[in-house]
Protein backbone atom coordinates (compact mmCIF):
# COMPACT_ATOMS: atom_id res chain seq x y z
CA UNK A 1 0.00 0.00 0.00
CA UNK A 2 2.81 2.36 0.98
CA UNK A 3 4.52 1.76 -2.86
CA UNK A 4 1.21 2.80 -4.17
CA UNK A 5 1.09 5.68 -2.45
CA UNK A 6 3.95 6.32 -3.30
CA UNK A 7 3.32 6.22 -7.34
CA UNK A 8 0.31 8.37 -6.49
CA UNK A 9 2.10 10.67 -5.12
CA UNK A 10 4.68 11.38 -7.23
CA UNK A 11 2.13 11.53 -10.37
CA UNK A 12 0.60 14.23 -9.10
CA UNK A 13 4.02 16.46 -7.81
CA UNK A 14 5.32 17.65 -10.55
CA UNK A 15 6.83 21.33 -10.45
CA UNK A 16 6.53 24.54 -9.58
CA UNK A 17 8.69 27.43 -11.06
CA UNK A 18 8.30 31.30 -11.96
CA UNK A 19 10.95 33.21 -13.46
CA UNK A 20 13.27 35.93 -11.98
CA UNK A 21 11.90 39.31 -13.23
CA UNK A 22 14.62 39.37 -15.59
CA UNK A 23 13.00 36.74 -17.64
CA UNK A 24 9.92 37.90 -17.79
CA UNK A 25 10.51 41.16 -19.27
CA UNK A 26 9.82 39.38 -23.27
CA UNK A 27 6.82 37.19 -21.56
CA UNK A 28 4.40 39.25 -19.54
CA UNK A 29 1.74 41.31 -21.59
CA UNK A 30 2.27 44.91 -21.80
CA UNK A 31 -0.65 46.22 -19.49
CA UNK A 32 -4.16 46.54 -21.81
CA UNK A 33 -3.16 44.17 -24.20
CA UNK A 34 -5.43 40.96 -24.78
CA UNK A 35 -5.22 38.29 -22.78
CA UNK A 36 -6.86 35.88 -25.16
CA UNK A 37 -4.95 33.08 -26.22
CA UNK A 38 -2.39 33.25 -29.29
CA UNK A 39 -0.74 29.66 -29.89
CA UNK A 40 2.11 29.82 -32.63
CA UNK A 41 2.76 26.73 -34.50
CA UNK A 42 4.69 24.01 -33.12
CA UNK A 43 5.73 26.54 -29.78
CA UNK A 44 4.64 26.17 -26.49
CA UNK A 45 1.98 26.57 -25.21
CA UNK A 46 -0.11 25.17 -27.19
CA UNK A 47 -3.44 22.64 -26.75
CA UNK A 48 -1.98 18.81 -26.15
CA UNK A 49 -2.64 15.65 -24.36
CA UNK A 50 1.17 14.00 -23.37
CA UNK A 51 0.60 10.04 -22.40
CA UNK A 52 3.14 8.44 -20.37
CA UNK A 53 4.21 4.89 -19.01
CA UNK A 54 5.03 5.18 -15.18
CA UNK A 55 7.92 2.57 -14.18
CA UNK A 56 8.01 1.52 -10.65
CA UNK A 57 11.77 -0.33 -9.83
CA UNK A 58 11.99 -1.62 -13.53
CA UNK A 59 8.15 -2.78 -13.46
CA UNK A 60 5.65 -1.52 -15.53
CA UNK A 61 3.24 0.47 -12.82
CA UNK A 62 0.57 2.89 -14.78
CA UNK A 63 -0.12 5.36 -17.45
CA UNK A 64 -0.63 9.01 -16.58
CA UNK A 65 -2.13 11.70 -19.22
CA UNK A 66 -1.49 15.57 -19.04
CA UNK A 67 -3.91 17.53 -21.34
CA UNK A 68 -3.33 21.51 -21.65
CA UNK A 69 -6.34 23.00 -23.47
CA UNK A 70 -7.87 26.70 -23.82
CA UNK A 71 -10.47 27.37 -21.07
CA UNK A 72 -11.86 30.65 -21.14
CA UNK A 73 -10.46 33.15 -23.49
CA UNK A 74 -8.48 34.30 -20.47
CA UNK A 75 -7.74 30.79 -19.07
CA UNK A 76 -6.01 27.36 -19.39
CA UNK A 77 -7.10 24.07 -17.70
CA UNK A 78 -4.72 21.55 -17.59
CA UNK A 79 -5.15 18.16 -15.96
CA UNK A 80 -3.28 14.85 -15.23
CA UNK A 81 -4.69 11.56 -15.04
CA UNK A 82 -3.14 8.36 -13.32
CA UNK A 83 -4.24 4.82 -13.31
CA UNK A 84 -2.18 2.10 -11.87
CA UNK A 85 -1.68 -1.35 -13.46
CA UNK A 86 -0.16 -4.40 -13.63
CA UNK A 87 1.30 -5.42 -10.71
CA UNK A 88 0.72 -2.43 -8.78
CA UNK A 89 -3.20 -2.80 -8.90
CA UNK A 90 -2.71 -6.25 -7.57
CA UNK A 91 -1.74 -4.33 -4.26
CA UNK A 92 -3.64 -1.20 -4.53
CA UNK A 93 -5.84 0.34 -7.40
CA UNK A 94 -5.09 4.13 -8.30
CA UNK A 95 -7.55 6.02 -10.22
CA UNK A 96 -6.70 9.89 -9.91
CA UNK A 97 -7.20 12.92 -11.64
CA UNK A 98 -5.89 16.54 -11.00
CA UNK A 99 -7.09 19.67 -12.24
CA UNK A 100 -6.72 23.02 -12.52
CA UNK A 101 -7.39 26.48 -14.12
CA UNK A 102 -4.51 28.40 -14.93
CA UNK A 103 -4.82 31.96 -16.02
CA UNK A 104 -2.44 32.75 -19.83
CA UNK A 105 -0.02 35.07 -19.17
CA UNK A 106 2.25 33.26 -16.30
CA UNK A 107 0.45 30.04 -15.76
CA UNK A 108 -0.62 31.04 -12.06
CA UNK A 109 -3.16 29.11 -10.45
CA UNK A 110 -6.88 29.82 -9.96
CA UNK A 111 -8.25 26.53 -8.57
CA UNK A 112 -7.37 23.26 -8.37
CA UNK A 113 -9.46 19.82 -8.12
CA UNK A 114 -7.79 16.52 -7.47
CA UNK A 115 -10.28 13.54 -7.50
CA UNK A 116 -8.40 10.83 -5.67
CA UNK A 117 -9.90 7.23 -5.89
CA UNK A 118 -7.12 5.04 -3.86
CA UNK A 119 -8.42 1.22 -3.12
CA UNK A 120 -11.29 1.57 -1.15
CA UNK A 121 -11.09 5.37 -0.42
CA UNK A 122 -12.40 8.48 -2.41
CA UNK A 123 -11.23 11.99 -1.57
CA UNK A 124 -11.38 15.63 -3.17
CA UNK A 125 -9.00 18.05 -2.64
CA UNK A 126 -9.87 21.98 -3.75
CA UNK A 127 -7.75 24.63 -3.69
CA UNK A 128 -8.89 27.92 -4.63
CA UNK A 129 -6.34 31.33 -4.31
CA UNK A 130 -8.08 34.69 -3.83
CA UNK A 131 -5.32 37.13 -5.44
CA UNK A 132 -7.18 39.93 -3.71
CA UNK A 133 -7.23 38.65 -0.49
CA UNK A 134 -4.02 37.15 -1.13
CA UNK A 135 -5.23 33.89 0.05
CA UNK A 136 -5.38 30.23 -1.06
CA UNK A 137 -8.05 28.22 0.65
CA UNK A 138 -7.38 24.49 1.30
CA UNK A 139 -10.52 21.99 1.72
CA UNK A 140 -10.28 17.66 1.63
CA UNK A 141 -12.94 15.86 1.59
CA UNK A 142 -13.53 12.28 2.11
CA UNK A 143 -16.81 11.69 -0.34
CA UNK A 144 -17.78 8.27 0.90
CA UNK A 145 -18.85 9.74 3.92
CA UNK A 146 -19.80 13.29 3.14
CA UNK A 147 -17.29 14.44 5.81
CA UNK A 148 -14.89 16.98 5.86
CA UNK A 149 -11.57 16.11 6.58
CA UNK A 150 -9.32 19.22 6.57
CA UNK A 151 -8.98 22.77 5.96
CA UNK A 152 -6.27 25.48 5.53
CA UNK A 153 -5.64 28.65 4.01
CA UNK A 154 -1.86 30.38 2.97
CA UNK A 155 -0.62 33.44 2.42
CA UNK A 156 0.14 33.70 -1.30
CA UNK A 157 1.64 36.34 -3.06
CA UNK A 158 0.52 37.98 -6.35
CA UNK A 159 0.98 35.03 -8.59
CA UNK A 160 2.01 31.63 -7.92
CA UNK A 161 1.97 28.43 -9.47
CA UNK A 162 0.83 25.14 -8.58
CA UNK A 163 1.75 21.73 -9.44
CA UNK A 164 1.04 22.29 -13.14
CA UNK A 165 1.06 25.49 -13.91
CA UNK A 166 4.69 25.07 -12.57
CA UNK A 167 5.48 22.72 -15.43
CA UNK A 168 3.77 24.41 -18.12
CA UNK A 169 5.69 27.92 -16.98
CA UNK A 170 8.97 26.06 -16.94
CA UNK A 171 8.39 25.26 -20.53
CA UNK A 172 7.88 28.52 -21.63
CA UNK A 173 11.74 29.37 -20.15
CA UNK A 174 15.18 29.41 -21.12
CA UNK A 175 16.88 28.12 -18.26
CA UNK A 176 20.27 27.10 -19.15
CA UNK A 177 22.29 24.55 -17.37
CA UNK A 178 24.62 25.88 -13.90
CA UNK A 179 21.18 28.34 -13.79
CA UNK A 180 19.00 28.54 -10.98
CA UNK A 181 15.75 30.20 -10.03
CA UNK A 182 13.63 30.78 -6.56
CA UNK A 183 10.37 30.04 -7.22
CA UNK A 184 6.73 30.78 -4.92
CA UNK A 185 4.40 28.01 -4.73
CA UNK A 186 1.45 26.61 -2.72
CA UNK A 187 -0.32 23.57 -2.64
CA UNK A 188 -3.21 25.50 -0.05
CA UNK A 189 -1.69 24.75 3.13
CA UNK A 190 1.53 25.86 2.92
CA UNK A 191 3.25 28.78 0.79
CA UNK A 192 7.03 28.68 0.13
CA UNK A 193 9.88 29.39 -2.11
CA UNK A 194 11.38 26.51 -3.88
CA UNK A 195 14.61 26.33 -6.06
CA UNK A 196 14.53 25.14 -9.21
CA UNK A 197 18.06 23.84 -10.36
CA UNK A 198 19.25 23.80 -14.85
CA UNK A 199 21.46 20.80 -14.36
CA UNK A 200 22.94 19.48 -17.66
CA UNK A 201 22.19 18.22 -21.52
CA UNK A 202 21.19 14.89 -21.87
CA UNK A 203 19.80 12.36 -24.71
CA UNK A 204 16.43 10.79 -23.21
CA UNK A 205 15.63 7.72 -25.34
CA UNK A 206 12.07 6.47 -25.41
CA UNK A 207 9.54 4.77 -27.58
CA UNK A 208 9.31 8.20 -29.72
CA UNK A 209 12.52 8.29 -30.47
CA UNK A 210 16.09 10.14 -29.03
CA UNK A 211 15.72 13.41 -27.83
CA UNK A 212 18.04 16.22 -26.66
CA UNK A 213 16.73 17.84 -23.21
CA UNK A 214 17.73 19.80 -20.35
CA UNK A 215 17.61 17.97 -16.85
CA UNK A 216 15.61 20.39 -14.30
CA UNK A 217 15.60 19.50 -10.64
CA UNK A 218 13.18 20.82 -8.44
CA UNK A 219 14.13 20.90 -4.95
CA UNK A 220 10.30 21.03 -3.34
CA UNK A 221 10.98 18.13 -1.15
CA UNK A 222 12.50 17.35 2.47
CA UNK A 223 10.52 19.54 4.49
CA UNK A 224 10.55 22.66 1.62
CA UNK A 225 6.97 22.40 0.72
CA UNK A 226 6.45 18.22 0.99
CA UNK A 227 8.03 16.58 3.82
CA UNK A 228 8.97 13.54 2.06
CA UNK A 229 12.31 12.97 1.37
CA UNK A 230 12.69 12.87 -2.14
CA UNK A 231 14.18 14.37 -5.66
CA UNK A 232 12.45 15.17 -8.07
CA UNK A 233 14.03 15.90 -12.12
CA UNK A 234 12.02 16.66 -14.93
CA UNK A 235 14.10 16.51 -18.74
CA UNK A 236 12.08 19.16 -21.58
CA UNK A 237 13.45 18.99 -24.83
CA UNK A 238 15.72 21.33 -25.93
CA UNK A 239 13.74 22.71 -28.85
CA UNK A 240 10.76 25.46 -29.11
CA UNK A 241 8.03 22.15 -28.00
CA UNK A 242 9.77 22.16 -24.65
CA UNK A 243 8.14 18.70 -24.10
CA UNK A 244 8.45 17.18 -20.73
CA UNK A 245 9.93 13.75 -22.11
CA UNK A 246 10.73 12.24 -18.74
CA UNK A 247 9.73 12.88 -14.92
CA UNK A 248 11.68 11.18 -12.11
CA UNK A 249 10.71 11.13 -8.07
CA UNK A 250 13.37 9.06 -6.72
CA UNK A 251 12.75 8.38 -2.87
CA UNK A 252 13.98 6.32 -0.11
CA UNK A 253 15.43 2.82 -0.61
CA UNK A 254 12.38 0.69 0.62
CA UNK A 255 9.75 2.92 -1.97
CA UNK A 256 12.45 3.20 -4.65
CA UNK A 257 12.48 5.70 -8.00
CA UNK A 258 9.18 6.20 -10.17
CA UNK A 259 10.03 6.98 -13.54
CA UNK A 260 6.88 8.80 -15.87
CA UNK A 261 8.49 8.45 -20.31
CA UNK A 262 6.77 9.87 -23.09
CA UNK A 263 5.22 7.52 -25.04
CA UNK A 264 2.19 9.39 -27.28
CA UNK A 265 1.66 12.78 -27.50
CA UNK A 266 -1.17 14.77 -29.67
CA UNK A 267 -1.64 18.18 -30.79
CA UNK A 268 -4.86 19.64 -32.61
CA UNK A 269 -3.67 18.38 -35.70
CA UNK A 270 -1.84 15.59 -35.55
CA UNK A 271 -0.86 12.65 -33.11
CA UNK A 272 2.89 11.30 -32.86
CA UNK A 273 2.14 7.38 -31.34
CA UNK A 274 5.72 5.66 -29.88
CA UNK A 275 7.00 3.50 -32.69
Amino acid sequence: MLRARALSAASAILLATVPQPSSLSAQVAAPGASNSIAVASGQFPLPESLYYSIEWRMWYAGNARLTLRPHHDDQWESDIHLESAGMVSKLFTVNDSYTAQLDTNRFCADDTSFDAREGSHHKLTTVQYDYHRHQASYTERDVLRNAVLKTAEAEIPACVTDVIGGLMRLRTMRLEPTQSIQIPTSDGRKSVNVRVDAQERETIETKLGKFQAVRYEANIFNGVLYAKKARMFVWLTDDARRLPVQIRVRMQFVIGTITLTLDKEEHADKAVASR
